[in-house]
């Protein structure tokens, strides 16, 4: 695993960390949340899209890339594209670092 690995998975996990806690709010379930990650969850191993296969980093247990890909995408695309770019910027900085 490389240095770039961890902090790509830093950064998924505290997303995926702060989207799960979504699902508790005021001591009680949101219903909202609860739709938008089932539509999520769906949608994604409907159309089998691992977030993880993407970006470059498999994951070796089957099934939790996308089941965390559809956790992500439950919050929508304005998240998913600042993610993403927050991704591809920490890739900018390692191979920027690696041409000195």
């Amino acid at each position: 695993m490389t240095v770039l690995s961890l902090i790509v998975l830093a950064l998924i996990g505290e997303a995926v960390w702060e989207t799960s806690k979504m699902v508790w709010q005021n001591g009680k379930i949101s219903v909202d949340k609860v739709g938008a990650i089932i539509v999520a969850e769906v949608l994604v191993f409907g159309a089998g899209m691992d977030m993880f296969v993407l970006i470059g980093l498999p994951l070796h247990i089957p099934y939790v890339g996308l089941a965390l890909t559809g956790l992500l995408i439950s919050r929508g695309a304005n998240f998913v594209h600042d993610l993403l770019a927050k991704i591809a910027n920490t890739k900018e900085i390692k191979d920027v670092t690696e041409q000195k």
